[in-house]
């Protein structure tokens, strides 16, 4: 368990000021690096000890065989999962024959930063071995968000009383050994030395391994290159084999003297061009990283992620742990998905290999939600990604027997990875929170481009999926029956509230997009016919009510069936790795918020009191063992009153990671946590929100924020909105002609570069008291 005093509070780094083995597992998740293509887990620079070694490319997997008790129709038959390549991380020392290591010798001071400004992790040691030379270690890391394929290590080494021998041994090694796993199905799945060798080159300064996955015949490329600057005489030698390369540094030090070894990484990786052409990027890109030298990708990462937090930043006053914990969360969504570029961002981004690097429909839902308000290309290349795979999600949906676009529930490279149907095929939502996702983007950043390009096609594919899943019965209502809501406690039902108005927002965003894009329609066959039964099932579509208790049931029947006993169950959270699904499935138990999603997102289909009363009563039945959960209470927490309940949920969503409260940080970070942190900020403290085509702010503060500061982009523009105690202000700081049509508290007016708007807000009084949790599920205290 991480405690307070691992990480103390800072708002632009997380330090760890003492080296802490017990949670090194967690602490190599925390501290990883990545720019979308290349991840870097936070391992140790000599490699051990380590809980979980982690160097990934993004989309990089190796395909295995989905096991069966029972095979059914439709049913995937192969899986997906991330696959460790080559580790370039590796600069063993030996400090005359005697290697660095934690774990021996006295270890007087270990400290290590993860700079949230500068894009680095740095590292000081000062250890004596044990023969009793004292040395000191510096290192600095970054994945160069400048140049996706470079990665990068300054290594520093001082001697410190007396004369010393020094080894520095730098290397590539591939089909690294894995830990062995535990039952829990949210852990990844072992692969046992997926890479064969291909090819191996020794260069002047450093070396060159190519390797191609065994099953699906993936190519990929390591290299490396050194930059050795040493006091007097220095040695460096160069070996290659099959599943490794090492650059051999040998030099003497007398004390106060320093070697410091640059070490240059590349990769990259293809599906279909050749090995020359693999190995000549990864040449090509070391080639470019050394011109650029250390201290040039160290200013364009600092150049970068300036223009990120100018855009970006949220500025948390009173709570300074939120503060670290929102710009923490902010900088891994970043890392997740700025050079993807067309490719996915996975569950636990590149932080580790947790849900075998797949990503889900949290990807567009709340990842998405914050790259569009902060780094819209990035948004917009992930869009394209989805998009790119819509030829595999026609042959599912035709396989399903359905019409239309069926996307996976979960997956890497596009095709259907999960092997539990009630959770997995059934959860169909992901189809509508892509079309949502597509949407959102395109109100927000006024950019037509991905609609021009696909996102017409796929608005189109998506709608005509919901036409053949529901129906409308005798009366002209239209139903979605036997489908599974953000719920997974809860699997197989009709009418899920949240299934059934997110279809419905999906069929309605097609019809206009077709509207808006006649001709291409009609090249989609998308008549007027079509896109009016589109239209018409929207607007007939059932949403269940419960009039006696006044509350939307999340699904038909819901709140008939019996009761949970929550009491019972206090110590066996999360439930699913204690109590059968069948138990789940029929009993008032929400593993994550559904119905609470759906006012979310849909805020529209529900009045105030409706919204209350919602609150007010799954509040009682929602136990939170998806991460997913706690940014969504909060949302709505402050969205009706709740604000001190919504400030705990805060602190839940934020610190996920950085307190592993569900205790899986070891296998990744929760990246739609993080960004569901962002989002209860913003969309819940913040009260931003899209109002058809209209920006609008209306906040709510907590009594422990003094201020609450965002910067998001609308329409190519940086807004600034600032909340104190008894006014908001929206400036617009670019755009010198442009005028903005805003809702401030429900008022409407128009904001210009000229000057900001400034106007009061009101705190709103619950309408219910504070609802209570499941016995044992209460959020925990604020610190």
């Amino acid at each position: 368990m991480i405690t307070t005093g691992t990480f103390p509070v800072d708002p632009w780094c997380v330090r760890e000021p003492h080296l802490a083995l017990e949670v090194l597992a967690q602490t190599e998740s925390v501290f990883a690096l990545s720019n979308g293509h290349i991840g870097l887990r936070g391992n140790l620079d000599e490699g051990e000890p380590h809980a979980i070694p982690g160097t990934y490319l993004n989309s990089y997997y190796e395909s295995r065989p989905l096991p069966y008790a029972e095979a059914g129709y439709g049913y995937p038959e192969d899986g997906q999962t991330v696959v460790d390549v080559t580790n370039g991380k590796l600069l063993r020392l030996l400090v005359d024959d005697e290697p660095f290591d934690v774990r021996y010798g006295e270890l007087l001071q270990h400290e290590r930063t993860l700079d949230l400004r500068a894009g680095t992790l740095s590292r000081c040691a000062d250890w004596i071995s044990p023969a009793g030379k004292r040395v000191r270690l510096r290192s600095t890391r970054l994945v160069s968000f400048a140049h996706r394929a470079v990665a990068a290590i300054s290594y520093e080494v001082e001697a410190v009383d007396e004369d010393v021998r020094i080894t520095v041994q730098s290397e590539l090694v591939a089909n690294e050994e894995q830990p062995h796993l535990t039952g829990d199905p949210r852990v990844a799945a072992a692969l046992d030395k997926p890479l064969v060798a291909v090819e191996q080159d020794v260069e002047q300064h450093g070396a060159l391994l190519v390797h191609r996955t065994r099953s699906s015949e993936l190519l990929m490329a390591a290299g490396m290159d050194h930059v050795v600057t040493a006091p007097g005489r220095m040695t460096e030698e160069t070996d290659a084999r099959p599943d490794w390369a090492r650059t051999t540094i040998v030099c003497g030090l007398a004390a106060g003297e320093v070697l410091r070894v640059v070490k240059f990484l590349a990769y990259g990786w293809s599906s279909v061009r050749s090995v020359p052409a693999v190995r000549d990027q990864v040449a090509a890109a070391l080639t470019s990283a050394r011109y650029s030298g250390w201290e040039g990708l160290l200013a364009g990462q600092r150049a970068y992620l300036d223009d990120f937090w100018d855009g970006a930043d949220v500025e948390v006053d009173g709570d300074p742990v939120v503060q670290q914990a929102v710009r923490f969360g902010l900088f891994h969504i970043l890392q997740a998905g700025a050079r993807a570029e067309r490719r996915a961002v996975p569950a636990k981004g590149l932080t580790g290999p947790g849900y075998d690097g797949h990503a889900f429909w949290d990807t567009e839902g709340f990842v998405l939600a914050t790259l569009t308000a902060t780094a819209p290309d990035a948004a917009a290349d992930v869009l394209r990604w989805r998009h790119s795979t819509l030829d595999l999600a026609k042959e599912r949906a035709e396989l399903l027997g359905l019409r239309g676009a069926a996307f996976p529930w979960r997956t890497i490279r596009g095709q259907e990875c999960s092997a539990y149907w009630p959770a997995g095929t059934a959860a169909f939502h992901v189809n509508a929170v892509i079309a949502f996702a597509a949407e959102r983007y395109r109100l927000m950043t006024g950019d037509t481009s991905f609609e021009d390009d696909g996102g017409l096609e796929l608005l189109v594919e998506t709608a005509r999926l919901w036409m053949s899943l529901g129906h409308h019965d005798a009366r002209g209502a239209w139903h979605i029956d036997g489908v599974t809501g953000p719920d997974e406690y809860t699997a197989v039902v009709d009418d899920n509230v949240f299934t059934n108005l997110m279809a419905a927002r999906n069929l309605r965003a097609a019809a206009d997009a077709c509207a808006r894009n006649p001709g291409r329609a009609r090249t989609l066959g998308a008549s007027t016919e079509e896109t009016a039964s589109w239209r018409d099932a929207a607007k007939a579509v059932h949403i269940p009510y419960d009039a006696d208790l006044g509350v939307h049931p999340q699904s038909e029947s819901f709140t008939r069936y019996a009761e949970w006993d929550f009491e019972a169950s206090k110590d066996d959270y999360p439930l699913l790795l204690h109590v059968p699904y069948f138990q789940l499935y029929r009993t008032q138990v929400v593993k994550q918020a559904d119905l609470v999603l759906a006012m979310h997102w849909c805020p529209e289909a529900f009045d105030e009191g409706q919204k209350a009363r919602n609150v007010d009563y799954y509040e009682r039945r929602t136990v939170r063992d998806s991460s997913l959960s706690a940014c969504t209470q909060s949302v709505m927490c402050a969205r009706t009153g709740h604000l001190e309940l919504a400030h705990d949920y805060l602190h839940e969503a934020a610190l996920v990671d950085l307190r592993d409260l569900h205790g899986n940080a070891r296998d990744g970070l929760h990246m739609a946590s993080m960004a569901g942190a962002w989002s209860a900020l913003v969309d819940g403290f913040g009260g931003m929100a899209i109002e058809e085509s209209t920006l609008s702010i209306d906040p709510q503060l907590p009594d422990g924020m003094t201020r609450l500061a965002f910067r998001l982009h609308w329409h190519g523009m940086r807004v600034l909105v600032e909340v104190t105690g008894s006014q908001v202000r929206v400036e617009l700081r670019d755009g010198a002609d442009a005028v903005v049509d805003l809702l401030i508290a429900g008022e409407r007016v128009q904001l210009s570069a000229e000057e900001p708007v400034v106007r009061p807000w009101r705190r709103r009084a619950p309408l219910l008291a504070q609802p209570p949790q499941p016995t044992g599920r209460e959020p925990d205290t604020r610190e």
